[in-house]
């Protein structure tokens, strides 16, 4: 039997605004970018949520919901920095460790020696630790796997600790409501509340033949979610380095041009897939890639924070003109994300 720890800091960002401003402490915090240039919230603080302000909605929005919120703008160097540290305090009971973002991480404890080999105690030590060298508040959960761990470390946060031991999976699970499974956002539930599936109780009791008609080819994974069940490992140094979008064209393009009009399009798919990311990611680097009419193909990068058209339309143009006006096959366009707490070498980049 597995032991797995999900730890996950209570509003980090703000959290480490407030570390080293402390006249912040006590009030509304948010960390995000610009609301000039439509910028998003990284995260707010409790007091700025008792406002409806939370990570993801835009600036603009926060500010009409409070306008006494104090906009931070990100400072990735000190984030980084606690991370690091952060993940150093994990490694003194673990190396098997599952970064998800700066903030939040799995370990599997299950051969760990510490504390006897308490699952439990070892999570409470490590918040303890986080607090008393760090001055960072986290949460934990722990569980027989990554998908109980995960819904635990967020029932009692902020700053607590939620432990489901293997004789207590049914009773954690069946009244567990459906949205809490990982990929059942609100489109899906609002589907599943229509045909009287609220709980994992409500799915437990369906028959195979059900389940394979309402999820297809979901029904697997759903079968074994509403009962707790989680196979996957925790695999060291998983840290997400990269997200693409590429299109192969029926039809080669010709023309710089005819390249430049697809970009737009390309750009807003790319947003939407980082908006569906679970956890936020740091943008490290632009990409543009072009497959020619030969099948040979170039990329163009450029370090940047935030995905721009004209330096889109830069990169495009420095790519199309290694191929010596051939026709353009596939483009692509992609960011890098920032550091692997576990890597610290350069960043490689691929399309998916």
């Amino acid at each position: 039997m597995r032991k797995i720890i999900h730890v996950d800091m209570d509003c980090f960002y703000a959290a480490v605004e407030e570390l080293y401003n402390p006249s912040l402490k006590g009030k509304p915090v948010a960390v995000g970018g610009d609301p000039s240039r439509r910028g998003v919230l990284c995260t707010a603080n409790y007091e700025a949520r008792r406002f409806g302000v939370k990570a993801a909605l835009s600036t603009s929005v926060a500010l009409r919901k409070c306008p006494d919120l104090i906009l931070v703008p990100p400072d990735f160097e000190k984030y980084e920095k606690e991370s690091r540290a952060i993940h150093e305090i994990f490694r003194r009971f673990t190396n098997i460790i599952e970064p998800l973002s700066l903030d939040e991480a799995f370990l599997d404890v299950t051969h760990a020696l510490h504390f006897e080999g308490s699952a439990s105690l070892i999570a409470e030590e490590i918040r303890r630790l986080i607090w008393k060298e760090r001055g960072l508040r986290a949460s934990a959960g722990v569980g027989p796997n990554k998908l109980v761990a995960k819904i635990a470390s967020d029932w009692n946060k902020p700053n607590g600790i939620k432990v489901v031991r293997p004789d207590e999976l049914d009773a954690f699970m069946r009244p567990l409501p459906v949205r809490k499974l990982f990929g059942i956002g609100a489109v899906t539930e609002k589907k599943m509340k229509a045909l009287g599936l609220q709980t994992c109780a409500d799915l437990q009791n369906l028959e195979w033949d059900q389940l394979e008609q309402i999820f297809g080819n979901r029904a697997r994974d759903i079968f074994d979610m509403a009962r707790g069940i989680d196979e996957r490992k925790v695999e060291a140094r998983s840290f997400r380095k990269s997200l693409s979008v590429e299109h192969t064209f029926p039809n080669d393009l010709s023309t710089l041009d005819e390249c430049r009009l697809v970009l737009p399009r390309f750009i807003e798919e790319l947003e939407e897939r980082l908006a569906q990311q679970t956890s936020f990611y740091r943008i490290k680097a632009l990409v543009i890639k072009l497959k020619f009419s030969d099948f040979s193909s170039t990329t163009a990068e450029k370090i940047t924070s935030e995905i721009d058209l004209s330096l889109c339309y830069e990169l495009l143009e420095q790519a199309f003109e290694r191929g010596e006006c051939k026709a353009v096959r596939l483009v692509g366009l992609g960011v890098k994300f920032g550091f692997d707490p576990n890597e610290n070498s350069q960043l490689s980049f691929s399309f998916y």
